[in-house]
């Protein structure tokens, strides 16, 4: 197992959230954070941590994105017009494995994220296997008839742990989900309020 891979246990505890809203997830045992200390009394968290937090949330929530990669999503929102964390959000939200995770092709987004790199995938009939790759509105993204049979795809499809959002069309007979358009943050279906406007301030001070 890799180490992001394995990191998905520790995120929910450091937040002390199910930021996917997993039934597995520890935190729904104990509300603590991990470690020795993680029952310690909680401080008044000073304006930077608050913002490094949920930065560290929405980062973490992607598959625990490098901080170079999530850096360079910012990057590109703010050179963006309009909202700087609303553009942020629609960048994550049209990568390759965010919408493979959302069509619910696999069952995390770590997984999507590992469909993704072993070739699986099918962006608009054509092989693709970038994780980060951005897809835009109007493409279609689908799974190779070869991988259509294996048992994560078809456990992850039957389950009704969670829908698929409403800038997703999916087709789940054919294996394939359209991506409509870019959406606003209150359309994505987090378990946990992100704090994007903040991430932005964690930048821009």
């Amino acid at each position: 197992m890799s180490k992001r891979h394995s990191a998905k246990y520790k995120i929910d505890r450091r937040m002390g959230e199910n930021i996917w809203g997993r039934p597995k997830s520890p935190v729904n045992q104990r509300q603590y954070g991990p470690g020795q200390h993680g029952q310690r009394r909680k401080s008044k968290i000073s304006d930077f941590g608050l913002q490094l937090r949920a930065k560290q949330k929405l980062k973490g929530y992607y598959g625990n994105l490098t901080e170079k990669q999530f850096a360079r999503t910012y990057e590109e929102a703010a050179r963006r017009k309009g909202n700087t964390s609303e553009n942020l959000i629609g960048l994550l939200e049209s990568r390759l494995d965010a919408i493979v995770y959302r069509a619910k092709f696999v069952p995390t987004v770590f997984a999507a994220r590992q469909f993704v790199n072993h070739g699986h995938v099918l962006v608009n009939g054509k092989r693709v296997n970038i994780a980060s790759y951005r897809v835009k509105a109007g493409d279609v993204v689908s799974v190779r008839e070869r991988s259509r049979n294996m048992a994560l795809v078809l456990e992850a499809l039957q389950s009704s742990e969670r829908d698929t959002p409403d800038y997703i069309t999916l087709d789940a007979k054919a294996m394939s989900a359209t991506f409509v358009r870019a959406p606003e943050l209150a359309e994505v279906p987090y378990p946990v309020k992100m704090e994007p406007n903040l991430v932005v301030e964690f930048y821009a001070s």
